[in-house]
């Protein structure tokens, strides 16, 4: 019976750090890329007209409705048969963030929803046109007051990230599968992937609740 020896981690360390640096990366675009496609659905699905609304709808459903494994799949594997080849990075960002963004719509469609339709009429009356009112009034306060769950839906979008290794990219888990092809130890390489994802987990709940307080005091 073997016993654990993580003495042939170390060896990998550059190899496992760039896999932390992947996942960074990914992860940050991804999340970044997700709010803005959130919040243009959201306007969309709200105040759009009919032609555009009921198609997106559409859309928001089949990606809530099937895993991001699958569209993963269909964005890296399918489209290659309809002459549209994206690189496995690029597959990656582009199938996390609307996997993510159509939950982000939704959560940003009801903190729009939420808000008191005075501030509306008055932004209405002040002579702001409509996308004005929305973009410099309803979208801020809709973003202040739906943040903590945004926070939410971001930290499951690191840890989610891990699913794109599954298209080749060298993220995090990919990077530690690697060294345990060689090394044959995947209990070791797979807890220090484990502690490398809790240390960015604890870093972005400290970032998400920093920028939690800011957006308190500014009220």
């Amino acid at each position: 019976m073997q016993g654990l020896d993580f003495s042939v981690v170390p060896p990998y360390w550059t190899l496992i750090l760039e896999g932390l640096w992947w996942t960074v990366v990914l992860s940050t675009v991804s999340a970044a890329l997700s709010i803005i496609a959130g919040v243009v659905f959201a306007l969309l699905v709200l105040y759009g007209a009919a032609i555009v609304r009921y198609p997106l709808r559409l859309f928001m459903w089949m990606f809530m409705g099937t895993p991001l494994l699958l569209q993963l799949f269909l964005i890296y594997f399918g489209l290659v048969q309809i002459g549209i080849d994206i690189p496995a990075i690029w597959s990656g960002i582009i199938g996390l963030s609307l996997h993510f963004a159509v939950y982000n719509a939704d959560i940003f469609r009801s903190g729009i929803v939420a808000l008191d339709k005075g501030q509306t009429e008055a932004a209405r009356s002040l002579g702001f046109s409509r996308w004005q009112t929305l973009f410099y009034i309803v979208v801020p306060q809709a973003v202040r007051s739906t943040l903590p769950a945004i926070g939410n839906m971001m930290i499951a979008l690191l840890k989610e990230s891990s699913i794109v290794s599954m298209i080749g990219i060298a993220e995090l888990v990919h990077t530690a599968q690697l060294a345990i092809s060689e090394t044959y130890r995947p209990f070791e390489f797979y807890l220090t992937a484990a502690a490398c994802y809790y240390s960015l987990n604890l870093i972005l709940e400290a970032v998400l609740r920093r920028i939690e307080r800011k957006v308190e005091l500014s009220r």
